[in-house]
């Protein structure tokens, strides 16, 4: 689908995620932005499921350590339909690069292995300020390698069939290791990319639109990247994709975005240039939604639709 497709919103917000937003208004919870480091990570481990879907039983749940390049281990969880050797996507989750973790994305992985039919492994990468830029990026790729040489084999799955995704942050994080991986000569199936980050500066026309009223208003994205990165550091690919010297060859990629999301131009942008660089990409947009939508299936259908459209994309991708 070309740019010209994805104008500015005529209808705005959907009647269901205006309600969600006004309900989440109408509670009083201070923003994230306002709160210390510790405490936003909280806020957002408990409000994870309020409007996720419950969780799945799945035949296979594990929680297991992934070591990292210093010797560091990686808490990480498994989730499998079955006891199969199955094919594996690595789930990198969002959260600014600072909040977030294996119980946030809990509900969405579950869905992702119960409708793809694949074993998932979600990652709990290094945090910032802890772990400021580019530790997340070390750390993501540092488990895709494991995964790949030997991890996989070591948890019974098909490693050779083997894709990465995450959602915001966390599709920047895939976005980058799919350029890594390029570069490393290890193949890819698929780079499922919910509404990742890729520019540099977030001054593109959609930043301006959705400034405030919604979740990833413009205040809580300083917060988050002046947690993450120094302003020196900004024009560092592996923060902004988009300025990745060559994007040829790179796994296909499923890009799934939210009309109503800061992010919106940066995810078709980056689907423009995958497509001109000859990538297969299949890019999707959910109108009147805003950014986190996925991970709100109890009260919004489009989160539920977009568990459905990646799964499917997860199948087609792994099939033989």
């Amino acid at each position: 689908m070309p740019s010209a497709a994805f104008q500015p919103p005529q209808h705005g917000l959907t009647p269901t995620m205006r309600d969600v937003l006004d309900r989440m208004r109408r509670a009083g919870r201070p923003p994230l932005h306002t709160m210390s480091v510790d405490a936003a990570r909280e806020a957002y481990r408990l409000g994870a499921e309020i409007l996720d879907l419950p969780r799945v039983a799945l035949a296979r749940v594990e929680d297991l350590l992934v070591p990292a390049r210093d010797g560091h281990l990686l808490p990480a969880r498994l989730y499998a339909p079955s006891g199969a050797r199955l094919p594996v996507l690595l789930y990198l989750h969002g959260g600014g690069f600072t909040i977030g973790g294996l119980d946030t994305h809990d509900s969405l992985c579950r869905q992702l292995a119960l409708q793809g039919g694949a074993a998932v492994l979600s990652l709990d990468y290094r945090l910032a300020p802890e772990h400021r830029f580019p530790a997340a990026v070390d750390d993501a790729w540092d488990a895709l390698q494991w995964l790949a040489r030997e991890g996989g084999a070591r948890l019974g799955l098909d490693a050779t069939r083997l894709a990465v995704g995450g959602d915001s942050a966390g599709g920047t994080l895939s976005a980058v290791c799919a350029l890594m991986a390029r570069d490393a000569d290890l193949p890819l199936a698929l780079q499922l990319l919910f509404y990742p980050g890729t520019a540099a500066r977030q001054d593109s026309d959609s930043h301006r639109r959705f400034a405030e009223g919604v979740l990833l208003a413009r205040p809580l994205i300083d917060w988050f990247f002046g947690h993450y990165i120094a302003t020196e550091h900004r024009d560092d690919w592996r923060f902004a994709p988009l300025l990745a010297p060559d994007h040829g060859d790179v796994a296909p990629a499923w890009i799934g975005l939210a009309e109503c999301d800061p992010l919106v131009d940066e995810g078709v942008a980056y689907g423009d240039v995958l497509r001109a660089a000859g990538v297969p990409v299949q890019l999707e947009l959910w109108r009147g939604v805003v950014h986190d939508f996925i991970k709100m299936g109890r009260a919004v259908p489009e989160a539920r639709q977009a568990h459905a459209a990646a799964a499917q994309a997860l199948r087609e991708a792994f099939s033989p």
